[in-house]
C-alpha cells in the first residue's frame, strides 16, 4: 500500500467541484472554508484515507493523477481540455523511449501529459516563444515531478526544427502551416504530425500545407464533451457543456507519395 511522505503532493477531495492540490509538509496547515487540515498528520498514512478538518468536515486524501496535475496547473495561458489531450495521446501512439517535439508550451499542461506517456526512456522537447510562459510552465512541470523527461527551449519553430528522427511533432500555435515543411524534415518515417487550432481558417491552411508534402492520413476532428447528471428519475444531460475548444489536425509522414 502506497503511503504519503513529506514532500508528496496530495489531492484533498471534498466533492466533485471542490478539490485542492497540496504539498505535504510538517507543521503546516491547509485552510479551507470547511476548516483547516494539519498536513503533517498525513505523513505515513495511506492514499484514499479520510481526513477530518478542524471543523469536523471529511476530505479524501488522493494520489494525484496526471489529469489532476494538468487541470490544476498555474495558468497564464488557456490549457487544452482533457477530452483533447486524451485524443492527442491516442493519435500519437507514444510510449517509453519516444521522442516528441511540442511547440507552444503555454502553461505546460500538454507537456506534462506527453512526458508521462514517454517516460522513463523518452523525451519531450518543448519550444515556446514567450519567456514568461516558459517560466510558468517550468514551475508546473517541476512540481509534477516530470522535469527529468522534458527539455525546454526558447525558440520559434517556424524558422526551423534542429531535431531529427522524431516520433511526433505537436503544435499549439497560431501558424502551424508554417511549421509543416520543418516538421516533415524532423519526423522519422511514419511519424505523426498534430496541430491544435481554434479556427477553421487555421485548419484549412494547415491541411493545404500538409497535402503539399509527403503526408498521408490527413484528417481533422472536433471533439465535444457532454456530461450526464445521474440521479433517480432525474438522469439527463447537463445544461452546460464545452461546445468548442479547437480542431485537431493529424497526418503521418511518408518518404514519398505514390502516383
Amino acid at each position: 500500500m502506497t503511503r504519503i511522505s513529506v514532500g508528496d503532493e496530495v489531492i484533498l477531495y471534498l466533492d466533485a467541484k471542490r478539490t485542492y492540490k497540496v504539498k505535504v509538509e510538517e507543521s503546516k496547515q491547509f485552510h479551507t472554508h470547511r476548516g483547516f487540515i494539519e498536513l503533517g498528520d498525513l505523513v505515513d498514512k495511506p492514499y484514499g484515507m479520510v481526513v477530518i478538518s478542524s471543523l469536523g468536515v471529511s476530505f479524501y486524501a488522493l494520489k494525484p493523477l496526471i489529469r489532476d496535475r494538468v487541470l490544476k496547473t498555474d495558468r497564464r495561458t488557456q490549457v487544452l481540455y482533457p477530452k483533447d489531450i486524451g485524443y492527442i495521446l491516442f493519435q500519437l501512439g507514444l510510449g517509453s523511449g519516444c521522442r516528441v517535439l511540442e511547440a507552444g508550451t503555454g502553461s505546460g499542461a500538454l507537456t506534462m501529459a506527453l512526458a508521462e506517456s514517454v517516460r522513463p526512456e523518452g523525451r519531450v522537447i518543448t519550444y515556446e516563444i514567450v519567456e514568461r510562459h516558459m517560466k510558468t510552465a517550468r514551475g508546473n512541470i517541476e512540481r509534477s515531478g516530470l522535469m527529468h523527461y522534458v527539455d525546454m527551449r526558447l525558440g520559434d519553430v517556424t524558422e526551423g526544427i534542429p531535431e531529427e528522427d522524431l516520433d511526433a511533432v505537436v503544435l499549439d500555435m497560431a501558424t502551424p502551416w508554417l511549421v509543416v515543411p520543418h516538421a516533415w524534415e524532423a519526423l522519422a518515417g511514419s511519424g505523426v504530425f498534430l496541430s491544435f487550432s481554434p479556427t477553421i481558417e487555421q485548419v484549412m491552411k494547415t491541411a493545404e500545407a500538409l497535402r503539399s508534402h509527403p503526408f498521408i492520413e490527413i484528417g481533422t476532428v472536433e471533439l465535444l464533451l457532454r456530461n450526464i447528471t445521474v440521479a433517480p428519475d432525474k438522469t439527463r444531460p447537463q445544461t452546460v457543456m464545452i461546445g468548442h475548444s479547437g480542431y485537431l489536425t493529424t497526418a503521418r509522414k511518408v518518404l514519398e507519395l505514390m502516383d
